[in-house]
């Protein structure tokens, strides 16, 4: 029941820290229509995930819920992604790295443009 609570209070952490990051970049570094705000919070996710995964490799405790699970999985799913990607890479797993990549991408926005429509009519 802990490790949910850690989980609870570390996503909902950062949510707020990635709206607050991702509106803030946006509104100082408006690049045309590229979505910066979202984009620096993912590159930030990625690092974070890097570290929290390396530093909770060896020392094992509950706050790996609090602070990847949760804090992570609320400031962005892309660092687990990436994470999984790069364990896919890292242990060989080369088809099955690509196939997750293209049906992650493919199908999510699939799955985004289904929605959009079912609303819409």
């Amino acid at each position: 029941m802990r490790n949910l609570i850690y989980i609870f209070i570390g996503g909902g952490l950062g949510s707020v820290l990635r709206f607050l990051i991702s509106n803030y970049t946006q509104k100082v570094w408006n690049v045309n229509s590229f979505p910066m705000g979202t984009f620096v919070v993912n590159i930030i996710g990625c690092f974070l995930i890097g570290v929290l995964t390396s530093y909770f490799i060896k020392v094992d405790n509950s706050l790996k819920f609090l602070f990847i699970t949760g804090f992570c999985g609320g400031f962005t799913t892309f660092s687990t992604f990436s994470a999984e990607n790069l364990s896919l890479w890292q242990s060989g797993n080369y088809s099955i790295l690509l196939i997750y990549i293209a049906l992650s991408v493919l199908v999510g926005l699939l799955a985004v443009y289904l929605g959009l429509q079912l609303v819409k009519n």
